[in-house]
């Protein structure tokens, strides 16, 4: 985008948007990886051991060039497991399909919702049934920014 073009107006971070971030490439997050799997139920003293380690770059971004964060501030997404506070992983090189969580921009202001249309209308519906969905229309400014690949956020 070139900042002499004077008929692009600059995008706001949206209600549902607080705060927007890189991705740098070139640093490692290995972290210890237990060999077995975690039981919700009752603890196996004998799973307690380290079999390799975990990149959680590499496990978690798959196309860093297309991969940036957005930290969420509202709860109309909510119903989708998206609370405030939390940080979503988007990547632009992912296809944005029907029901997709995607970040949008919508006539110059960014938004998080769920892609959804029927025959011949495009909607970008909340996660929240408090929010009315979005229909986007021909004279609306549209954009989709990325796909929400992972969603990262504090226990409750």
């Amino acid at each position: 985008m070139n900042k002499n073009d004077n008929h692009i107006r600059p995008l706001k971070r949206g209600k549902g948007i607080a705060k927007i971030m890189s991705y740098e490439e070139g640093i490692e997050l290995e972290l210890p990886m237990y060999k077995s799997e975690i039981k919700a139920g009752f603890p196996s003293p004998a799973s307690d051991y380290i079999e390799s380690t975990l990149d959680l770059n590499k496990f978690l971004i798959k196309h860093p060039a297309a991969t940036f964060f957005i930290r969420v501030e509202g709860d109309s997404m909510i119903d989708a497991g998206i609370h405030s506070g939390d940080i979503l992983i988007v990547d632009r090189s992912v296809q944005a399909e029907k029901h997709k969580i995607v970040i949008a921009a919508v006539n110059g202001e960014l938004t998080v919702k769920r892609i959804w249309h029927d025959e011949d209308r495009l909607f970008l519906q909340s996660g929240n049934i408090n929010f009315s969905p979005i229909e986007i229309t021909p004279d609306m400014d549209f954009h989709i920014w990325g796909v929400v690949t992972y969603v990262i956020h504090k226990p409750i």
